[in-house]
């Protein structure tokens, strides 16, 4: 006890004399906490102030949740406090049900970007496009508004109509949209058979995602007569905002046999994390291309990330949005919930995508929609022009047997198939093709 009180004697008595030298700092550290505690006497302060004086009654609940939100908005667009109506929404959404217009929205710069348009949504079928800027909600201004209050204002009844302002680059002045609101149901992934490849559209990583992905490649190959039938795989990821991180080391696992997926790197070096593929290929080593745009983010592009670093897909399309950060949900007292920055992921290579986005290995442009040259398209259009065969009386061609003009006319087919792809899906076009010459390049 004596050590004790001789210690703190020295220890006031050695502070007494070094005051004049190193106040400033002892000044800063005992600010530090103390001014923590005045800023929150200042918050009790002002709330006081508005829940009393203010013009109108106030809601003492909502303006706790603003000043929480706005604490999190402050941080980065992508924290956000969930009152319990919106946590339980958003654990509905990560199951692939959910009421909305269908689409995926951030904030820029005050603003709020349409991310993507979700596949066969009533925003995807009005024609809201990836990069558009919402500017007004049935007239009313979002300038100002945090983005889930922006977001709150699109929400409705399922059936009701919503109009919404657009800014779209390259168009010259705000237009409107009107889109119906109505239940968003999302497979997450779908596999579908185009020529000899096996197309893999991923949609969004909710917990369906890799089960779909598994049991519809398995059935599309079992239709296909087996994988010795297949050329290669396209992995449709445009327009995919992201979601379950789990499920996006899955679908790369699903192609890689081995080595790093995703890294993620916290405040704390010792909550880093490293996730690592198990061996199995599904397809088998197949030529694989990966598809992605700007509206494909975060999940999407961690897998884009990985199977490009791991040279094991032909990454084709355009630049993707860049989203490199993780989002943790915390339950909160009461129900409700909150989304915290926790960490960035880095892909195998050590690189972060953060603001940067996953750069295509070849850039191939997407032909923007042309309505009004489809409406110019008249039924009085020769599609199938007539030909010498048309001609009544005209010579067969006895030069060749039936198995070979059956095999002529096959493949006639497939290039109009494959045309016609072109037209409606042009850079799943070009992925097809590049399957097709990977494909003779590893047979030769």
């Amino acid at each position: 006890m004596k050590k004790f009180l001789m210690a703190a004697a020295v220890g006031t008595i050695s502070g007494a004399v070094l005051t004049t030298q190193v106040a400033g700092p002892l000044l800063a550290q005992d600010s530090g906490s103390a001014s923590v505690y005045q800023q929150l006497d200042l918050f009790g302060d002002v709330f006081e102030r508005i829940r009393s004086q203010y013009v109108e009654d106030v809601d003492e609940s909502e303006l706790i949740e603003a000043a929480i939100n706005g604490m999190l908005t402050a941080l980065d667009p992508h924290n956000s406090y969930l009152p319990p109506e919106d946590a339980d929404a958003m654990r509905v959404q990560t199951r692939g049900s959910f009421g909305g217009l269908g689409i995926e929205v951030t904030q820029e710069e005050g603003f709020v970007k349409v991310v993507t348009p979700m596949d066969d949504t009533p925003a995807d079928e009005a024609g809201v496009e990836a990069g558009d800027f919402i500017t007004h909600v049935d007239g009313e201004s979002l300038l100002g508004l945090t983005l889930d209050e922006a977001v709150e204002l699109m929400r409705g009844p399922i059936g009701s109509e919503i109009i919404i302002t657009v800014v779209r680059e390259d168009v010259d002045e705000p237009f409107d949209i009107s889109i119906i609101r109505d239940t968003i149901k999302l497979t997450a992934a779908t596999v579908r058979q185009v020529g000899d490849t096996v197309v893999i559209r991923v949609t969004k990583f909710t917990d369906q995602t890799y089960p779909n992905v598994e049991d519809g490649f398995r059935e599309t190959v079992e239709t296909m007569g087996g994988l010795e039938n297949i050329e290669g795989v396209v992995l449709d990821l445009r327009n995919n905002p992201g979601g379950l991180l789990q499920q996006a080391v899955a679908v790369s696992d699903a192609f890689l046999e081995s080595g790093e997926i995703v890294s993620t790197r916290g405040r704390d070096p010792q909550e880093s994390d490293r996730m690592n593929a198990s061996a199995g290929d599904i397809s088998e080593g197949k030529p694989l291309v990966v598809l992605i745009n700007g509206g494909s983010a975060s999940a999407s592009e961690i897998v884009a990330g990985a199977l490009q670093d791991h040279r094991r897909a032909v990454v084709v399309g355009t630049k993707s949005f860049g989203k490199g950060s993780v989002q943790t949900v915390m339950p909160l007292r009461g129900d409700g919930a909150m989304r915290l920055t926790t960490a960035r992921y880095y892909t195998p290579s050590g690189r972060s995508i953060q603001a940067l986005g996953v750069s295509p290995d070849i850039v191939v442009e997407q032909p923007p929609r042309d309505p009004e040259a489809e409406e110019d398209e008249t039924e009085d259009t020769p599609r199938n022009p007539r030909t010498e065969a048309d001609l009544r009386g005209s010579l067969d061609n006895d030069s060749l047997t039936e198995d070979q003009i059956r095999q002529i006319e096959e493949e006639r087919a497939e290039a109009e198939e494959a045309a016609q792809l072109r037209n409606e899906d042009f850079q799943l076009s070009y992925a097809v093709d590049l399957i097709h010459g990977l494909s003779s390049l590893r047979s030769e």
